[in-house]
């Protein structure tokens, strides 16, 4: 990839934020982009796959406690808090220079009674908040690789604990990831198979949602209802979310199936 970039001051132990056209993206140790904000449109989503993570709202519209693995720079935890007053967010983020770096540099508020960033490791944190949250987001990163330590079946097996009946996982993966169907089958085997998934619209990324004890079929009415329900708080392509499940997922004209395409 080449561009153009002037690099700002913080470079600290392989964190690293750079800005070009008015876009300042954050980098953890090399070029590839962890996370991205227009500095003209501090409060939209600026990158593909934050915005495909939060089709998460099509299924749970209203989550009480989100928990999120991996800040980068925090776009998705501020759009939650900003955009989601009645749902509490907390974020394990393993490095506090990359909490550092959100907060100088990306618009990312202090914690407050909606809001609190855990300096741990993602792994260990679900290990010990069994049934803690209504969704569960997954998108840690370094330079563009998953950190094997989110990709193990102990981790999925802990994140499926960590949920509460009913609730949903979104986990970031690359498009290209040589070891993706291994992960997902990890996925499929901690969830008993209750997944669909998403490509981002730059098929950059792929959106691997994920439930817990939830109901095998959901009705494309349904989702198309919510969808215009959201559109009053969130300006997001949730239409185009759909049509983008429909694609890639089991269904029928009718319904969306939650299971994996190996299972049909």
């Amino acid at each position: 990839m080449t561009r153009t970039k002037s690099w700002l001051a913080l470079r600290r132990a392989s964190v690293e934020v750079s800005e070009e056209g008015g876009v300042r993206s954050l980098h953890l140790g090399g070029d590839a982009i962890q996370s991205s904000i227009r500095l003209a449109r501090p409060d939209e989503l600026a990158l593909d796959y934050t915005r495909a993570m939060m089709a998460f709202l099509l299924f749970q519209p209203l989550p009480r406690e989100v928990l999120m693995i991996g800040l980068g720079g925090g776009s998705m935890a501020r759009y939650i808090h900003q955009r989601m007053p009645e749902t509490r967010t907390t974020v394990v983020e393993i490095n506090a220079k990359v909490l550092a770096a959100a907060r100088s540099m990306f618009h990312f508020p202090a914690d407050d009674a909606r809001l609190k960033v855990e300096i741990a490791c993602g792994a260990d944190y679900l290990a010990d908040h069994a049934e803690s949250s209504d969704v569960l987001l997954v998108d840690g990163f370094d330079d563009g690789k998953q950190p094997a330590v989110l990709c193990t079946q102990a981790f999925y097996d802990a994140a499926y604990a960590a949920l509460r009946p009913g609730g949903v996982m979104a986990v970031n993966f690359m498009a290209q990831e040589k070891k993706l169907d291994a992960y997902m089958q990890r996925i499929e085997k901690s969830f008993d198979g209750c997944v669909a998934s998403l490509i981002a619209e730059d098929r950059v990324n792929i959106i691997a949602f994920v439930f817990k004890r939830h109901p095998r079929e959901l009705a494309w009415a349904e989702l198309k209802k919510r969808a215009r329900q959201l559109k009053e708080n969130h300006d997001l392509p949730l239409e185009d979310f759909i049509a983008g499940l429909k694609k890639i997922n089991p269904h029928t004209q009718a319904v969306l199936k939650l299971r994996s395409a190996s299972a049909e």
